[in-house]
């Protein structure tokens, strides 16, 4: 199972158990949920606070550093690379176009192609234009181009030959690198400390009220369960499909596309026959140990039992929704 253990994303952490596996699987899909729905029409402090938390909160649960390396490392990388590119690129996103003709073309043509100089006023010491007066500019005019700002609020932050970093710029870079990091990393680490038999048996107590609509929420969530369960069997699948066609050494270069196609097509198939395979197994030892429907043998994934952690975690659930309905908001 290299391939398993090799996957940066979508791992279940067995060993050890930290004090997030302990947490109740309905405040961890709590949680997730506030991670995924708080950056929405929130501030750039906001964002960069709920990524902060996301880092702090691996830290502080003892997850070894081999296990969120990769995970992490991996995903700051994309979110930098994200925040850079943005930063320098224009922030114009909506941009006004002009047409190349005037509105009023007729109006326009109409008129002279050079307007006359308006004339100007003589003074009264000089009423019949005798030499060239001194001009002096009007009272409250300033002499220098760059007039001196009240506060010290620049738009432009960066300016040097064609890369220019913008107010604009530096917030949408923020927003993007951001979510970014938050959507995928919180999603991973919810994964990471949460066996799929405890997801399942979330999401089936959060959608139990839909119930009274005659809604299957048993069969979701068996079928969500038994779903978890087959991804490593295809993973598994994959794995031995590639092993056995590189322990066999064959020359690309001298088969050709058309070939190489062919044998690929041929290992497709073959995958898909041993898939199907599987899922027939798993039907048959179902159905051998009684398993009619969902209602009639239905089994019970995980007990959920309410700790002093979980209640911990509530409040501070709670307390983070009413700062960022209170601050949070983008202005």
């Amino acid at each position: 199972m290299d391939l398993l253990r090799s996957l940066p994303l979508g791992l279940y952490l067995e060993q050890p158990i930290t004090w997030l596996h302990r947490l109740d699987p309905r405040l961890k899909l709590a949680w997730l949920m506030t991670f995924l729905a708080a950056p929405l029409l929130a501030n750039s402090f906001w964002r960069v606070l709920l990524v902060v938390l996301l880092i702090a909160v691996t830290v502080f649960a003892m997850i070894p550093l081999r296990v969120w390396r990769q995970q992490m490392g991996w995903l700051l990388v994309l979110s930098l690379m994200v925040f850079a590119l943005t930063t320098v690129i224009p922030d114009g996103l909506k941009t006004r176009q002009q047409a190349r003709l005037p509105v009023d073309e007729l109006a326009f043509a109409q008129q002279p192609s050079t307007l006359p100089p308006t004339p100007q006023p003589r003074p009264w010491y000089n009423p019949f234009g005798i030499g060239k007066p001194a001009t002096s500019p009007p009272a409250g005019t300033v002499l220098n181009d760059s007039l001196p700002q009240p506060t010290s609020y620049r738009y432009i932050l960066f300016k040097r030959g064609s890369i220019t970093v913008t107010q604009r710029s530096v917030d949408l870079a923020i927003r993007y690198s951001t979510l970014l990091f938050t959507l995928l990393y919180s999603t991973n680490l919810f994964l990471l400390v949460t066996a799929p038999e405890e997801i399942t048996a979330a999401i089936e107590d959060w959608m139990s009220p839909l119930r009274r609509f005659n809604l299957p929420i048993t069969e979701v969530a068996l079928t969500l369960t038994l779903s978890l369960r087959f991804i490593p069997l295809v993973l598994e699948e994959v794995q031995n499909l590639v092993r056995s066609v590189s322990t066999r050494a064959i020359n690309w270069r001298k088969l050709g596309w058309r070939r190489a196609l062919q044998v690929w097509l041929t290992v497709a198939e073959r995958l898909l026959n041993n898939l199907l395979l599987r899922a027939e197994q798993i039907a048959s030892a179902m159905k051998v140990r009684g398993f009619t429907s969902p209602n009639e043998h239905q089994v019970q994934w995980h007990q959920f039992q309410l700790r002093w952690g979980d209640w911990l975690a509530i409040v501070s659930l709670v307390g983070l929704w009413s700062a960022r309905l209170v601050w949070g908001w983008e202005l």
